[in-house]
């Protein structure tokens, strides 16, 4: 088994520090931890064995910071307006790329550096998260006799006890009360983010809260799976009190009052922080698809994931482990640009569930 190196950047956030965790377990993985905070990086780093840190900033990253490794992985975020900086410093350095990105324009936007990967003999991978890549890896086996599709529907609902990472409230706070962009009735129409509120039964857990989100995976699961009707993704806070009062933050928004809530992430993820003894550390990601089968018959399928004890936020990072793998095994993607769609499948999920205790069902 070949030795992969790869450099982590954002390894002491919530989602890069369990990618860590995990990816420093992997036989013939060879991962440096690489954030902007040293004090943080090494306490991560002597937890993990000893392995090694750089200091790094992802928007003053270049080719020259990337020599000597195999693989890149951006797992700092936010991604919502985030320059392309990693990418062109990967790309120059000659070194394949991944990220989590959740960034409905930086992940649209990934393949104008298409025909640069194919120059460079490299692979950039954008989304290797929970969206797109594990949601399309449960649909694409939902649908996979199916003749048509008519609705998906998305929802993914964390504990209140899980960790609040600053770049995840910035990425909320980046579209809540601002137009969103979502294919319902047959055809594209704008409505409020962190709109469309409603209460969503996910089996097995009970109702949460759900709102509209603004990510890629609207564009893509029509881009991918043309639904006839719909592609909904929404995201919900277990307390009211926080989903809610966010609703009611993004009013001033709405009405043109406010450009955006985003400059207030830090002094409202500290009184959200606040409330983390309330509600409880079960996470749940449910997916919803109706069509017709290849007789013509209607048909109803629904996936569901439960992750208890607040091993949530480890299924965001098991995409990037699952790519980490493929290169390490030497079966990276074919060069070039795109987003981690239709890549991994379930199965490349399957032990990762397993081992974190990770509950999914299928009906």
């Amino acid at each position: 088994m070949a030795e992969t190196r790869a450099l982590l950047i954002g390894a002491t956030g919530v989602f890069g520090s369990r990618l860590a965790e995990r990816a420093a377990r992997e036989p013939g993985l060879l991962p440096t931890l690489a954030a902007r905070d040293r004090t943080r990086l090494d306490a991560l780093a002597a937890r993990l064995g000893g392995l090694p840190v750089r200091i790094l900033d992802r928007e003053r990253i270049g080719a020259a910071d990337l020599a000597g490794f195999d693989v890149v992985v951006d797992a700092a975020g936010p991604f919502q307006a985030s320059a392309p900086t990693v990418i062109e410093a990967a790309i120059a350095a000659g070194v394949h790329y991944i990220d989590l990105a959740d960034g409905r324009d930086f992940v649209a936007g990934i393949g104008v550096h298409d025909a640069a990967a194919k120059a460079a003999g490299i692979s950039v991978i954008a989304g290797a998260s929970s969206i797109p890549a594990l949601s399309h890896a449960v649909l694409d086996t939902l649908v996979a006799d199916w003749r048509r599709v008519e609705t998906i529907r998305i929802g993914i609902f964390p504990g209140n006890r899980a960790p609040r990472g600053l770049a995840v409230v910035q990425a909320i706070l980046s579209y809540a009360g601002r137009p969103v962009r979502v294919w319902c009735g047959g055809g594209w129409d704008e409505v409020p983010g962190w709109g469309m509120t409603h209460r969503w039964p996910v089996p097995g857990v009970g109702r949460r809260w759900a709102s509209v989100c603004d990510t890629p995976e609207q564009d893509l699961l029509v881009e991918r799976y043309r639904p006839r009707d719909s592609a909904e993704f929404f995201a919900g806070l277990e307390l009211g009190l926080l989903h809610l009062g966010l609703a009611l933050l993004a009013l001033p928004v709405r009405r043109g009052w406010l450009r955006s809530l985003r400059p207030a992430a830090r002094p409202l993820r500290a009184m959200a922080t606040l409330l983390l003894p309330f509600g409880g550390d079960i996470g749940a990601m449910d997916v919803i698809v109706e069509g017709g089968d290849a007789a013509g018959d209607p048909r109803r399928a629904r996936w569901t994931l439960i992750a208890e004890g607040n091993r949530g936020p480890y299924v965001p990072t098991l995409a990037a482990l699952a790519m980490l793998r493929r290169f390490r095994d030497g079966r990276p993607p074919a060069p070039g640009a795109r987003a981690c769609s239709g890549i991994l499948g379930l199965a490349d999920f399957a032990a990762d569930f397993a081992t974190l205790e990770i509950d999914t069902r299928s009906e």
